[in-house]
């Protein structure tokens, strides 16, 4: 299969501008073939990260693949519960999914690298407290950690109380959040009356 010099050259160039990772589908609307793809793959230039998502190989390792994969695949993606915790360095569980959050209404995404656990959310509790953040150059959906402790108590019979727990223990003796932030996201989660005692210790305690 030949692909000219100038093609490949152009779409170095397209991926540099998108942070060294793009999927076919961004590919094609910037004018690469689905042919320069493959030719770029086969002779090196590109790895495939996930089927439909590609990254320029002499590009740094990415320092988190997993996210960069999620945020390209799932553009409505936001990362909640362990997985936001362990962005923010607010807990001592890993991850073994990346946990999502999604508005009710849409489809099941379909990925077959890395596994993710979706989570479905709506209203305010969807929208508010989302921080975007660069990872890897890719830019990724982040709940912040108030809204992260409060989802956390929503979800405790699935996640664990004492993750929960942890979690806003870290976050306010380590000042990542404040009390009044909390109580705000608790309100919106319907969790205040849970959270609240919690918070009481820890704030006098």
């Amino acid at each position: 299969m030949y692909v000219s010099k100038e093609k490949i050259d152009n779409a170095i160039n397209v991926f540099k501008k998108h942070g060294g990772i793009l999927r076919t589908s961004e590919a094609l609307d910037e004018g690469i073939y689905r042919r320069t793809l493959y030719h770029m793959e086969e002779k090196g230039f590109l790895t495939k990260l996930e089927r439909g998502v590609y990254k320029l190989s002499d590009t740094d390792m990415l320092s988190n693949p997993d996210l960069a994969i999620v945020a390209k695949k799932i553009p409505k993606a936001k990362l909640c519960l362990v997985s936001a915790l362990d962005f923010h360095e607010m807990t001592t569980e890993i991850p073994h999914k990346v946990h999502i959050a999604l508005p009710r209404t849409s489809r099941d995404p379909k990925l077959d690298h890395p596994p993710i656990k979706v989570y479905r959310f709506s209203g305010k509790s969807l929208t508010e407290g989302v921080k975007e953040h660069e990872v890897d150059g890719i830019k990724v959906q982040i709940y912040n950690p108030a809204k992260t402790i409060a989802d956390c108590f929503k979800f405790r019979n699935k996640i664990g109380l004492d993750i929960a727990i942890e979690a806003l223990k870290d976050g306010m003796r380590e000042n990542k959040t404040s009390f009044n932030d909390i109580e705000r996201f608790a309100n919106i989660c319907r969790v205040q009356n849970v959270i609240r005692p919690y918070a009481e210790t820890i704030a006098h305690g």
